[in-house]
């Protein structure tokens, strides 16, 4: 019997839709849990199906490469996701005119708050000046970040996880602190979570509604930006520089 079942996972694994699948499914079961648990934070779905997936490839002993050629479909999808973004922008075009002093205030105060504070705390722990660098761009989108990352000397992969780790916390943790700290504008909501947790807080401020996604999608693309410009400035003037 343990035969049969071996030669049936061998068999399903080498099928590219099988991680493509159990992806979507485990997505959409860690969205209704969501849901179901009345929007409680720490079952957020993204982080949820995470979680998930990295178990069962561990069990599974399947490395990500396999994973991967399984769901490069979805990784395809991220591209035209992005562009999509610019959709409900367009919709709120008017209100993100009419705060355009305050958008950028927010997003410079944003964009440094994320890098000093970042570098600030690894060095007050004793990270290594490479930790210090790969921290840096933490705050912007994987392919932004890791980009950064390599160009001032540190390590891309480590940004990667970084990045990612940040996305999940900010999405769990934003809408509550943002909701104690009784800011209660979304387009405030999104610009803040745009900036603090780049995709993964969009997708939650999304959640919230139109009005905070378009807001924090816009911060995802000006933080980009930003934060690619004053990283570099900032680790030399603190000579971080390797």
């Amino acid at each position: 019997m343990d035969k049969i079942v071996t030669n049936i996972w061998v068999y399903l694994a080498a099928s590219p839709l099988l991680w493509l699948t159990l992806t979507l499914v485990i997505y959409l079961a860690a969205q209704w849990l969501f849901r179901r648990s009345g929007g409680w934070a720490l079952l957020n779905p993204v982080a949820l199906a995470i979680t998930v997936l990295v178990t069962l490839l561990l069990l599974t002993d399947t490395p990500y490469p396999t994973y991967f050629t399984g769901t490069q479909f979805i990784h395809f999808l991220l591209g035209p996701a992005t562009v999509a973004l610019a959709i409900p922008l367009y919709l709120h075009w008017e209100q993100v005119r009419q705060l355009l002093l305050p958008i950028i205030v927010g997003l410079l105060t944003g964009s440094l708050t994320a890098i000093l504070s970042a570098i600030g705390i690894a060095w007050l722990l004793g990270g290594s000046p490479r930790i210090l660098l790969s921290l840096a761009p933490k705050s912007v989108t994987t392919p932004v970040a890791m980009g950064i990352a390599e160009k001032i000397g540190g390590l891309p992969s480590l940004t990667a996880v970084l990045v990612i780790l940040t996305g999940i916390l900010g999405a769990i943790a934003a809408p509550a602190l943002l909701s104690w700290l009784r800011i209660q504008n979304e387009a405030t909501k999104g610009l803040a979570i745009g900036v603090a947790a780049h995709g993964i807080g969009t997708a939650r401020a999304f959640q919230i509604s139109a009005l905070a996604g378009a807001f924090s999608g816009l911060a995802i693309g000006l933080n980009a930006l930003l934060t690619a410009l004053l990283v570099p400035l900032i680790v030399h003037l603190l000579h971080l520089v390797p």
